[in-house]
């Protein structure tokens, strides 16, 4: 029961935790929806055309406030196997001009995301240092990019990154027909995950979407409307620039990240009931335990009490018996749960035991718990009646 009890206390408390940790951008009311290219055969000339378009006509909907286009839905598209901006999980390596050198001497990675002017505006992302993106960032434009501040401080500490010549510098690059060629940082913003729920601080490099168009999701922020009841105006709309374009997967940000965090409320609900069930069949067994060895010595109880013994010493001395068993109970299930964690922890990577605030509950509450199961045997032990004990023998 202390394990279960435990280990639903950790799940409980992380989930509180994931739940309240802010993702850094605006989830609500932001509908994200999927234009894949498909088979439409556009060229990259043809996809910058249609994705400009379709900003502008969705822009012009009632209840619309922002209409950008970045190439990852947040948490939705991880997973999906490698793409052009991110032909490797762990990013490609990169340069900057007068970059410090890492401590490890080898090139930083980063992971690259294509975003339209706005973007992060809409978003409500912080813009550190420099500029956005803007409608003159255009494919036949000076190449530039922006970048995460993460970037900035391992790099730069101390310095603006602004205006420095990036360029990526991974031998895999040449194979996704990336070219190399020097783009000039232009902004910093603040660290954004769009993969981990549990935000952390990767490196980013943001792209100009005119300058890497390769297809992208829309990213509607209303203004005083559900935005799911601007659903079928947008499908209405695309479909009116391009009959054969898919329209797919429309939903909030809010309800995607809600979406990747079920599981996780399943396994708290689980083990939840797991930890209620053992913990009644412990409260049970100490109560019935108890209750058995106040009946066997109900002739030890009445000498007691007539001898002139305090009703509550008896009732002290039982609750003192269900007390000591739950404390047993939590020093065996520490040293067991201890034991397991580090056989365990062989063999899972990172495994961490529960934390003292998770334990400490876990312990109060079954202690509570026995405490009150005794009450009512140890009640029946300070009633009792010395005459009638003893006249049962």
């Amino acid at each position: 029961s202390f394990l279960l009890l435990a280990g639903a206390a950790t799940v409980v408390s992380t989930l509180l935790a994931l739940e309240r940790t802010s993702p850094g951008f605006q989830t609500e009311d932001v509908l994200a929806i999927n234009l894949p290219p498909g088979g439409l055969g556009r060229t990259a000339a043809e996809t910058r055309t249609f994705f400009r378009d379709v900003r502008q006509r969705l822009a012009a909907l009632p209840g619309v406030q922002h209409v950008v286009v970045g190439s990852n839905v947040p948490w939705r598209d991880i997973g999906g196997g490698p793409t052009r901006l991110n032909p490797r999980p762990g990013g490609m390596q990169f340069a900057i001009e007068g970059a410090a050198t890492p401590a490890s001497g080898d090139r930083p990675q980063a992971r690259g995301r294509a975003v339209s002017p706005g973007f992060f505006t809409a978003l409500n992302i912080p813009l550190l240092a420099g500029r956005e993106f803007t409608d003159t960032d255009t494919a036949g434009a000076e190449r530039v990019v922006i970048v995460s501040a993460s970037i900035a401080r391992a790099l730069f500490p101390g310095q603006d990154a602004v205006n420095r010549q990036f360029h990526w510098a991974d031998p895999v690059a040449k194979f996704v027909n990336f070219s190399e060629e020097p783009r000039r940082i232009v902004g910093v913003v603040a660290d954004l995950d769009d993969e981990q729920v549990d935000p952390r601080a990767p490196m980013t490099v943001y792209h100009p979407f005119e300058q890497e168009a390769q297809g992208g999701r829309v990213f509607v922020v209303t203004r005083g409307t559900n935005p799911y009841t601007l659903v079928p105006q947008i499908e209405r709309t695309v479909r009116e620039m391009s009959s054969n374009q898919p329209v797919e997967n429309a939903a909030t940000l809010a309800d995607i990240r809600a979406r990747v965090l079920s599981p996780a409320r399943v396994n708290t609900v689980v083990l939840s009931v797991f930890a209620g069930v053992a913990l009644l069949i412990s409260v049970i067994g100490i109560g019935a335990v108890l209750a058995f060895s106040v009946s066997g010595r109900r002739r030890e109880f009445g000498i007691r009490l007539a001898i002139g013994s305090p009703p509550v010493q008896l009732l002290l001395g039982v609750l003192r018996q269900g007390v000591v068993m739950a404390i047993a109970g939590v020093a065996c299930g520490a040293f067991i749960g201890w034991a397991i964690s580090a056989v365990a922890g062989a063999y899972v990577p990172g495994l961490q035991l529960p934390g003292v605030v998770a334990l400490a509950g876990a312990a109060a509450l079954l202690i509570v718990a026995t405490v009150l199961a005794s009450l009512v045997p140890a009640l029946r032990a300070g009633r009792t009646d010395p005459v009638l004990a003893l006249r049962a023998e």
